[in-house]
């Protein structure tokens, strides 16, 4: 993803202005690989037999290409040897870890028996998304936001670690125990502490390592400057072909079910809604509250409010099956995340640009 960082009176430092052509129209990209799938997955029979037929760690391996091409460029950006400053922020990380591992699961948790309190299989799929905290789009998001690179790095970390030792206990406690303390109906769920831990290590592991090899072998190879102004350029558009390519995939495979039960789609959609939304803004009122600066700011707001759905449907396919009810919500999860988080962006740089804005004035008043 291409980002610069003009100066604030220029034009390139508007929101729109500051982003690649690629990136600028993201939305459009976005909407014609939804549709593409959409259609693909209508008209060509037995695609979706032929694509989830191969899988990696429970998630078809068309997906699992394109989420590991998405991921590299960002994290072959990500200055590794600036990530001590990330781990000494100790407002940032225990805030990340609040809001990803407390705030977040209980958010959805919530919101799901607020929607959905007559339909068990999209109630629970829409608390197993919850529960699955994001470790790949957000590097996205955050990267075209300006976020803090080496700080989104650290935390999409933390969240994996947490994944691999939260989520079955947090999956018990909000699908079985909680319930059960408020005298609602409990839905058992039966998962592989194991898959998890797979799916971290290939959607996190492969690209993280291959991405820091690529910093550390290229700048000894080319220079750092010689790196970060010719090569990361070349690399750089890979992310979105990734992201694109894993979209047309994921609605290929589901694109029938979505059309087939738009009102269904619909109420699932409202509380995923009201769940990006919260997070977001909530959780970037906390980091200007607690003096975070813009970047991390972001960054703290998108590794809250994104979810890793790529594990959620292999958790929900993996257990309740391809055309359950639960792998349904995970579905429509990124059918509304990744239009909403691709707004949000635009609203993050406009805030940014009003930020900068005050920051210069300050510093020309005198006191």
């Amino acid at each position: 993803m291409t980002r610069t960082d003009a100066p604030s009176h220029s034009p390139e430092a508007r929101p729109v202005g500051r982003l690649s052509f690629l990136d600028r129209f993201l939305a459009v990209w976005i909407l014609i690989a939804m549709g593409l799938g959409i259609g693909l997955g209508r008209l060509v029979p037995g695609l979706n037999d032929v694509l989830a037929k191969v899988e990696i760690g429970g998630v078809s391996l068309p997906i699992a290409v394109g989420l590991l091409i998405m991921m590299y460029p960002v994290l072959a950006k990500v200055r590794y040897d600036r990530l001590h400053t990330v781990t000494g922020d100790r407002k940032l990380m225990a805030s990340s870890l609040v809001i990803n591992w407390l705030v977040g699961p209980a958010v959805m948790f919530a919101l799901a028996w607020l929607f959905l309190p007559d339909l068990p299989e999209y109630r629970t799929g829409l608390i197993i998304v919850g529960l699955a905290r994001c470790i790949a789009m957000v590097i996205i998001w955050n990267d075209l936001a300006c976020g803090d690179r080496e700080a989104a790095a650290v935390l999409v970390a933390l969240n994996s670690v947490f994944q691999v030792v939260a989520f079955g206990l947090l999956g018990w406690f909000y699908l079985d125990i909680l319930p059960g303390w408020l005298g609602l109906a409990q839905d058992d769920l039966h998962f592989s502490v194991a898959k998890i831990v797979v799916n971290v290590l290939i959607f996190l592991g492969i690209p993280l390592l291959a991405g820091f090899l690529t910093r550390r072998l290229g700048e000894k190879k080319l220079g750092r400057e010689t790196y970060e102004r010719k090569f990361l350029p070349r690399i750089g558009p890979w992310a979105l072909y990734g992201l694109l390519f894993t979209i047309v995939i994921l609605f290929a495979l589901q694109g029938k079910t979505i059309t087939n039960k738009p009102g269904d789609v619909a109420r699932i959609a409202l509380p995923l809604l009201v769940y990006f939304a919260l997070m977001w803004f909530g959780t970037f009122a906390l980091g200007k509250a607690i003096g975070l600066a813009y970047d991390r700011t972001a960054t703290l707001a998108f590794t809250a409010a994104g979810n890793n759905f790529e594990l959620a449907i292999a958790v929900a396919i993996a257990t309740f099956g391809v055309t359950s009810g639960q792998a349904l919500s995970g579905v429509v999860g990124p059918l509304i995340e990744v239009p909403v988080l691709i707004a949000l962006v635009y609203v993050s740089l406009a805030w940014r640009e009003k930020f900068t804005a005050r920051d210069t004035a300050h510093a020309v008043t005198p006191s």
